[in-house]
């Protein structure tokens, strides 16, 4: 019995060691450097993306004449912006979506509406319906985040993840944002008060947030990663010796 409990143990240990890594890969995305991009625009007018998910509205005066312009079927959960670039809407047809904003895209579908003649003073309404951002590593509650009000903080969404432990980085959050078919990075200081000032104070849909744990975390990991085998090395002998003595 107790061979092969010194067995499990030797095993235990073993594997332990050989999982055992350097501090440097408990950190995710820690080569990324920052990245020049252009400035950002106020959060509402954030250029639609390939594959967001659009609720449009077209409302006029005449409700009956509306009927055309909108999806009447209760199983549509808005319109994809496809790989092209482009939605297609009852009545209107195809219409290039991406890399406008929300009032470019309004204002050009009302302009294609006002063309047909059929519609007299249109109101068109549109909203994301995917607006989502992610937050990993040293919070709370690592989520990903539905924004149905299509605005959001930084600083909201580490609220809403549940803050940052205590071996959070505060000084170093990773920004890592996709802007035309180009993924950039950004590194933000939260501690500073700068920060309120900053273009990346809000964030915009698909946004991720990592935030890397500080040398405490790394180091208390390495002295976990140290001391363990040998106490695992320690209990071995000590059941070999005892198994000897009872013998």
């Amino acid at each position: 019995m107790a061979r092969k409990f010194i067995f499990v143990i030797c095993c235990f240990s073993m594997v332990y060691c050989i999982s055992c890594t350097s501090s440097k890969k408990i950190a995710y995305f820690q080569n990324a450097q920052d990245s020049t991009f252009r400035t950002v625009l106020g959060v509402v007018d954030a250029p639609i993306q390939k594959n967001d998910i659009l609720n449009i509205v077209i409302s006029s005066p005449s409700p009956e004449t509306d009927l055309a312009y909108n999806r009447i079927d209760n199983t549509a959960k808005g319109y994809l912006v496809n790989s092209d670039g482009y939605i297609q809407m009852p009545r209107i047809g195809k219409v290039m979506a991406a890399g406008l904003t929300k009032k470019e895209l309004i204002t050009s579908i009302t302009n294609i509406i006002l063309t047909k003649g059929e519609l007299l003073n249109p109101i068109v309404e549109i909203r994301h319906l995917n607006f989502e951002v992610t937050v990993l590593g040293e919070v709370t509650n690592p989520s990903v985040i539905n924004v149905p009000s299509e605005q959001i903080s930084l600083v909201k969404a580490l609220g809403l993840a549940g803050d940052l432990t205590i071996f959070g980085k505060r000084d170093n959050v990773l920004l890592i944002r996709e802007e035309d078919n180009k993924r950039v990075t950004r590194r933000l200081n939260i501690n500073s008060a700068d920060f309120l000032n900053s273009p990346y104070y809000y964030l915009k849909p698909n946004d991720v947030i990592y935030v890397e744990p500080n040398k405490a975390k790394i180091a208390t990991t390495n002295r976990s990663q140290q001391i363990l085998p040998i106490v695992f090395t320690g209990i071995s002998i000590l059941v070999l010796v005892l198994d000897r003595v009872i013998k």
